[in-house]
């Protein structure tokens, strides 16, 4: 690691408390290398980064994403930072930052931590972008260490506010755990000394945000991470530069990051460092099979299950029932009425289960606004009901533990849990699996060459001389795969 990148500004280069949590963190951030981190979570966090950049691609030209774009760069299209897949439109930074995260949410396609909900690369890889523009002489290896970071401090940050809590509150979790995870990596970039890393944990963090109730009617839960990797970006520079954050924010008792949002259900500052270099959380982020929140995963799997043992058709259906532990149930639980929007179904037990057992399959086109508006559909979901069960709540069973329980006409009742689903901590897609999904998705939009380029530059990133030579790879346009 060379001198800081155009450090200027009066920041210590030690955090104020170098034990404290926050502390902690930081000078492990300024000090940890590439060489330090093991072989296999470097390989790891490289397909990991694969996949969310498949994601981004099939994501860009989605309806929502086209006009987002051009909302934003109608108003703020004055700026040379690359928007992924659109050719000559650009934006300012912090607007790239904002609308490349929304590509990589696009489609509830992108990967997800269980055991605190955060989508890693939706908030790490549109903050790192725009400092790679600025700065091309950053190679593939410094790109990967910072990746590494982003992924480490994002999941910590969930699991020392106990991540599903979160989400039952009514909080968009990752929006909130993001903004410091984005600050890491970006910040990585920027070769950011302890003390400035402090000053910008504590600049993203007074930043977060994000309200589940975005994921009912609205498009904004697409580019709410975007939100975080904004606010990442934002606490990277104005850190770089001497501008000081809030000092030992992590622990602070009245207005701290901890105490704020763990208000009510006992934040543990513990999980924030504990065994990190040691425990490297990058190995537990799970890589989605299917295009839905992750907590409906178990009930699409169970689905598939069932429809595997007899053919299901909702006129034979006498009833469903979904029983979910209390975050699939609040998260996912609620009630529907047609017509409904594709995230709204992306979120939705029923009609993930439903379509799942129709179909036998639960992609980009069983969210498709045409598949939604199918009559089948709503005539299964229709007979659908969702449970919280408590005992799901405690061990042995996990936060995505399931059971399906479909009742026909004829007085056959077929029942499946699923404790774990595919793709999860507990079942990891194998790394070249992961890779094979990007090769699925790159194929839905642009050519086989350039799917291929960017496959072996991602797999070979450590190795990059010039990482900026991956803006090349994503800046010519794709097609909608939804047209």
């Amino acid at each position: 690691m060379g001198q800081p990148r155009d450090t200027a500004g009066p920041s210590s280069a030690a955090a104020t408390d170098p034990g404290g949590p926050t502390g902690r963190l930081c000078h492990w951030l300024a000090s940890v290398t590439l060489s330090d981190i093991p072989a296999e979570v470097r390989e790891r966090a490289k397909v990991l980064a694969l996949d969310g950049i498949g994601c981004l691609l099939v994501g860009s030209h989605l309806p929502w994403s086209a006009l987002g774009v051009q909302a934003i760069t109608d108003f703020d299209g004055h700026g040379d930072f690359m928007l992924a897949a659109w050719g000559p439109r650009t934006t300012s930074a912090f607007s790239a930052a904002m609308l490349n995260s929304s590509f990589i949410q696009a489609f509830e396609l992108d990967d997800y931590y269980p055991a605190a909900p955060l989508h890693s690369n939706a908030v790490l890889i549109p903050a790192m972008l725009p400092v790679l523009q600025r700065h091309p002489e950053i190679t593939g290896a410094d790109f990967l260490r910072a990746l590494v970071h982003g992924y480490e401090v994002g999941t910590r940050m969930g699991l020392s506010l106990h991540g599903p809590q979160m989400l039952s509150r009514g909080w968009h979790s990752g929006v909130v755990f993001g903004c410091a995870a984005a600050a890491a990596a970006a910040g990585s970039l920027l070769e950011l000394s302890a003390g400035q890393f402090e000053d910008a944990i504590g600049i993203a963090t007074t930043q977060a945000c994000g309200l589940m109730s975005a994921q009912f009617e609205s498009m904004i839960k697409r580019m709410q991470h975007g939100f975080a990797a904004r606010a990442g970006l934002y606490a990277a520079v104005l850190a770089q530069k001497g501008y000081v954050g809030i000092k030992r924010v992590l622990e602070r008792d009245y207005g701290g990051f901890l105490a704020v949002f763990g208000e009510g259900h006992t934040p543990d500052p513990y999980q924030l460092t504990v065994d990190l270099g040691a425990r490297w959380t990058t190995t537990e982020i799970a890589v989605k099979p299917y295009a839905a929140m992750g907590g409906l995963h178990s009930g699409i799997e169970a689905a598939l299950a069932l429809r595997a043992q007899r053919n299901v058709r909702p006129e034979q259906v006498e009833a469903i029932v979904i029983e979910v532990g209390e975050a699939a149930f609040a998260h996912g639980g609620f009630e529907i009425e047609r017509p409904i929007e594709p995230i709204t179904a992306q979120m939705s037990l029923r009609y993930a289960v439903a379509v799942a057992l129709l179909d036998g399959a639960a992609l980009l086109a069983q969210f498709s606004r045409h598949r939604i508006n199918s009559d089948d559909v709503w005539d299964l979901a229709s007979k659908i009901e969702v449970e919280r069960t408590r005992d799901f709540d405690h061990p042995p069973h996990t936060t995505y533990t399931t059971r399906v329980t479909v009742r026909f006409q004829d007085g056959d009742v077929r029942q499946q849990l699923i404790e774990a689903p595919l793709g999860g901590t507990e079942i990891p897609l194998a790394n070249d699996v992961v890779a094979n999904k990007f090769d699925r998705l790159a194929a839905a939009v642009t050519s086989e060459d350039r799917a291929a380029r960017i496959r072996e530059f991602m797999l070979a990133l450590d190795l990059q001389e010039k990482a900026v030579a991956l803006l090349d790879l994503l800046r010519e346009p794709v097609k909608n795969p939804l047209a």
